[in-house]
This record gives C-alpha cells, structure tokens and sequence, in this order.
C-alpha cells in the first residue's frame, strides 16, 4: 500500500537512496543486481552497505536473493520513495495526501505544494503513480500499444515508459483540448491539476445532449492535432459545470497509426454507448467518425514532432527506450 510506503518515506536517509537509485539503474542490466556492482555505484564500504541493505530489505524496500549469488531488487514501493524523494528535491510539492483512486494499472493520490506566500493557501495536485508492471507480461503487452514487441520485459520500463508518454503527450495537447494542466514527470509518475467535476460514470448529468456534444468536440479537437485517445470511455471523462476534462493518455496514436480509423471509431462508440444505456440518447457512431474524418481541420498538427510517436513494432519501443533511459531524471544522492 502506498501508505506504508510513506511511513518508510519518511525514514530513509542519502545513503538508502543512493543504494535504491543503484539497484535502479542496475536493473537494466540484471534481473537480480549482484553486491559488487552494486557497491560500485554506492561507494559503502562492505560493513556499511550490508548493513543499509539489510534495514531496506526489512522495511520492504528491496527483495534478496542468494541463488546463484547474493543480488538485490526493488520493487513499486522503493520506486514510489524514489519519485518522491526527487519532487521533493524539486519542490514540485511538500505533503502527499490521501489516495483517492486505486486500480489495476495506476494509483492517484492528493498532493499539496505550500504557497510562496504564508496568508496563500497551498496548490492541490494529482499524483498519479503508474502501476502496469503489476499485471502479468502477457496481458500488459496484449493490452498496451506501446509495450508491442517487447521481449525482455522490465516493470520498471513498462511503468515509467507509460508515465513519459503521458506527460509528453499532455504538454503537447494543454492548453488547447481540456485535460487537467501537466506540472511535472519522475520515474513511474506524472503530477498534474486536479481534473474538474466528477468522473462521467459516477455524474448523473442533467443535460447529457450538452455534454455529449462536448465529449464529441474534445474528441474532434484532439484529432485535429493528430491524436486520437485510444482508451476513451465514461471512465477517463469528467464533468463539470464548465465542460468536460478527458484524463488518461498513454495509450493514445497518432492518426497516422495503422488502425488509426478503427481505434478512433472505437473510442466514439464507448461514449455513445454510455449515454445510450444512461440517458437514452442516441446517436449513430458511423455519422460522427465519417464527419470527423472528413471535415476536421488538422490545426498544429502534432503527428510528426519526434516526441510523439505510434510504438507498433520492436524498433519503434527499442527508440524509445534510448530517448529517454539516460536523460538525467536519476537523482544521485552522494552526501
């Protein structure tokens, strides 16, 4: 749980976060990251880093193992203390709060950044901590597009490779397409405003013929930048007296992504389908995705910046991969 992640936050010093962002790099290399290597990296000496390792292993922030050789690993719970200690080092905020949404692939958290100045009130921002390497290999790499072709799967890179493209692709869309405002990107995890209203599935909407068209005109504007959602549903919508918020973007294509017509048609009829069987509103999912194809103006076409890009084949993950592995995001802890 997140929460007892905190707790240990709260007690682990430069040492304990140079030895986890070793193991962390490490992994790269190794399933298990062998002692020596590790020590490398940390400069302990034995005593010192024997001892450090044995209070992590105790507060569940790495796993050992002695066959064949003495090697270490971590999981969620020190990656999480990773990502928090640098936006804490960053001062992106100065409290966390408490969950507010847990699922399969993604844990969503409050955060609080104090003002600049005493009489302000702090900032309220989202945390959310990417959590795909928890379903099986196969399942996320049937399920996610841009793990296709992945053959030595890491948690690691399955998370923070969703995490990267979500952010990159919401720097690009705010603030033109109504998404919560992107604030900052470590690791697995991505900060952002607090989206607006209330989750489309859990909102009974008084005019759903107003919010329908709204939905369908985010839809519209997003693929007049050359993007298409590719997860969209009453799940990753929210409401609110002002207009609608679409949240959840990693998984989105370009348009000029090989099933780009089917995926975008897909997405259409997820929303039309919930407001069919909620408000009996109907609407013809074909009209709209003929209409959309044909009439929408491709304005600041965001398809061929070299950030944005379809992950469909091995190589596609493989660029990836390398543009964003060395990029300076690890923290180095050295006293």
């Amino acid at each position: 749980m997140f929460d007892d992640t905190l707790k240990v936050f709260k007690e682990l010093t430069k040492k304990d976060f140079r030895i986890l962002t070793g193991i962390e790099l490490e992994m790269k290399n190794w399933e298990w990251v062998p002692v020596p290597d590790l020590q490398r990296y940390a400069e302990l000496p034995t005593e010192k880093l024997t001892y450090h390792l044995e209070r992590l292993r105790r507060k569940k922030m790495v796993v050992r193992t002695l066959d064949p050789y003495e090697g270490y690993k971590i999981y969620f719970e020190a990656y999480d203390a990773l990502a928090l200690n640098a936006y804490v080092q960053r001062k992106t905020f100065s409290a966390v709060g408490s969950e507010i949404g847990v699922g399969k692939e993604s844990v969503v958290v409050e955060v609080l950044k104090k003002p600049d100045i005493e009489i302000a009130d702090p900032e309220v921002f989202i945390l959310k901590l990417h959590r795909e390497g928890r379903t099986s290999f196969k399942q996320v790499k049937r399920t996610r597009e841009h793990l296709v072709g992945k053959e030595h799967f890491s948690w690691i890179y399955a998370a923070r490779l969703s995490a990267h493209r979500e952010f990159t692709i919401m720097k690009k869309l705010y603030p033109d397409i109504s998404i919560p405002k992107p604030i900052d990107q470590n690791r697995h995890t991505i900060v952002m405003e607090v989206a607006k209203g209330s989750e489309l599935s859990k909102t009974k909407v008084l005019d759903p013929e107003w919010y329908l068209d709204e939905i369908i005109r985010q839809i519209r504007l997003v693929y007049s930048k050359g993007i298409i959602h590719n997860d969209l549903s009453e799940y990753n919508i929210f409401v609110s007296d002002e207009g609608v918020q679409l949240i959840d973007w990693p998984q989105y294509i370009t348009k000029d992504h090989p099933q780009a017509e089917e995926l975008l048609r897909r997405d259409i009829e997820n929303v039309l389908n919930h407001f069919s069987k909620k408000y009996m509103v109907k609407r013809d999912a074909d009209e709209i995705l003929k209409d959309i194809l044909n009439n929408t103006v491709f304005d600041s076409d965001i398809a061929g910046d070299p950030e944005i890009r379809d992950l469909v084949t091995r190589d596609d993950v493989a660029q990836a991969e390398n543009a964003f592995s060395d990029s300076g995001e690890f923290e180095d802890y050295k006293d």
